[in-house]
């Protein structure tokens, strides 16, 4: 087996991270370089306690002044909590509860309505959600804005503060009220809480020559569930398996660790992502070990706007080294890492640490991964401009490949009008994405008829050589 833990600590991309610490080293102290450094440093935390100074005259006037007594511990909290919101998207502060839950999430199990969300203009935004879950089932999509929870509306709150409404004890009713982009009317759904279990990965066949395996998050179970799956697959296909599709879209994301593993269970050598830090030391890179869990069959790669973080690692991955076609439409563009740092009786932050890049050198941040092949899940996808992505998001952080410019990709090898075959938009029409109906989903038929006319031009190919 390979590279089956990274455990150093727990560092995420998309959903949660854990600590990572470097240390540094002083040089001479009496170089001059060095005394100016210090002088600046100096001036610099002098200027920090001053800053430091008001916060607590700040504090101090609030506490006394305020038309309610407050609770000290909530504003504090409050502050710090602002304080990381302030410099992006993802970074923010989880009290002792909030972390608590948070590694529980990690673990795969957790109590809710079954949906990722970030915050976006006061609203909290679903970024995904959980495929069987409350939230799916009632058809909640990415992209809604949940404006309301119970009838309450959540402007004004935390992130944090509005995922605790949204727990809550199995079997207890939620209200809630959403706006969805092109819709007129709000639209008011009753949720049930359940406890949240999702299936990390679900697989089948696709007729009798494709196995299909979608992977819904990355928590401590998606490579042992990706393994079992091909395994599975394998084995109902009984040496007539073509190919894999590996369906990433709507996965918003999750642990470093294990998008990396899910990458390597493809690859046999090579780089498989890298991260940047504040301090050039601190870089990191990881690469593959040999071994392919597939045996080398050919792979498609569906993914979408809903796809982030870890999703677009696996994806960027697979894609540089040409191991598998990117099919489906562009992803989020999370090119971020986070790291949550445990504080000691008093939860944890959450903070952004690194940009992380594609075994090319592309940061993806704020850009997502194009796909090898656009095909478009609806007509009416092809009309609308892109949204719901990371570069909307305010105060997310820059792309920086114009400092560090990657090289172009390979081209791809496929066979002469491979690519052209598959079909960008569904026909007039066509029927309406029925979850429970795989043959209503335009992108997946697509990537199947792909993978099937690639097994059998490859031979053909190899004849005419």
């Amino acid at each position: 087996m390979k590279g089956r833990s990274m455990k150093p600590g727990l560092r995420m991309v998309g959903v949660v991270a854990a600590a990572f610490a470097a240390g540094t080293a002083l040089g001479p102290l009496v170089a001059p370089p060095i005394v100016s450094a210090f002088a600046q440093e100096a001036g610099g935390r002098a200027e920090s306690y001053r800053l430091l100074d008001l916060f607590a005259t700040v504090f101090e006037r609030v506490k006394a002044e305020y038309v309610e007594p407050i609770n000290d511990r909530d504003a504090i909290e409050s502050a710090i909590n602002g304080m990381l919101q302030g410099l992006d998207p993802h970074s923010s502060y989880m009290n002792a509860r909030s972390f608590r839950d948070m590694q529980v999430q990690t673990r795969g199990e957790f109590g809710g309505l079954g949906i990722e969300v970030s915050q976006e203009g006061g609203y909290v935004k679903v970024i995904s959600p959980i495929d069987d879950t409350p939230a799916a089932r009632a058809g909640v999509k990415p992209g809604d804005l949940i404006t309301h929870l119970n009838g309450s509306s959540v402007q004004g709150l935390t992130l944090q503060e509005a995922v605790d409404q949204m727990r809550g004890e199995r079997g207890s009713s939620l209200k809630v009220t959403i706006r969805r982009p092109g819709t007129e009317s709000p639209i008011e759904l009753t949720l049930v809480r359940e406890v949240i279990r999702p299936q990390v990965a679900r697989f089948r066949m696709e007729g009798t020559d494709i196995g299909y395996v979608r992977l819904s998050s990355f928590n401590d179970q998606t490579d042992n569930a990706l393994r079992n799956a091909v395994t599975t697959l394998r084995r109902q296909a009984g040496g007539n398996l073509k190919g894999i599709i590996l369906d990433l879209r709507n996965n918003p994301g999750g642990l470093l660790d294990q998008a990396i593993q899910v990458s390597d269970d493809f690859l046999n050598q090579g780089e498989i992502v890298s991260t940047r830090a504040r301090r050039p030391e601190d870089a990191q890179r990881w690469n593959a070990k040999p071994g392919d869990i597939t045996d080398n069959l050919h792979v498609v790669v569906l993914v979408n706007g809903g796809s982030a973080s870890a999703s677009e690692i696996v994806a960027g991955a697979l894609q540089d080294h040409r191991r598998a076609v990117v099919m489906g439409a562009k992803s989020f563009g999370k090119g971020s890492v986070q790291t949550v740092m445990p504080i000691p009786g008093n939860g944890a932050i959450r903070l952004t640490t690194a940009r992380y890049y594609t075994p090319s050198g592309r940061s993806i941040q704020g850009l997502g991964i194009t796909p090898d092949i656009e095909v478009l899940a609806t007509r009416e996808e092809g009309n609308a401009p892109l949204r719901d992505r990371e570069a909307e998001l305010r105060r997310a952080l820059r792309n920086d490949n114009d400092a560090h410019p990657p090289p172009p990709l390979p081209p791809l090898e496929l066979p002469a009008g491979l690519a052209d075959k598959v079909q960008r938009l569904p026909p007039e029409g066509a029927a309406a994405f029925d979850p429970a109906k795989p043959e209503t989903d335009f992108q997946l038929q697509q990537a199947a008829g792909f993978l099937r006319a690639w097994a059998v031009a490859e031979p053909q190919r190899r004849a005419a050589r």
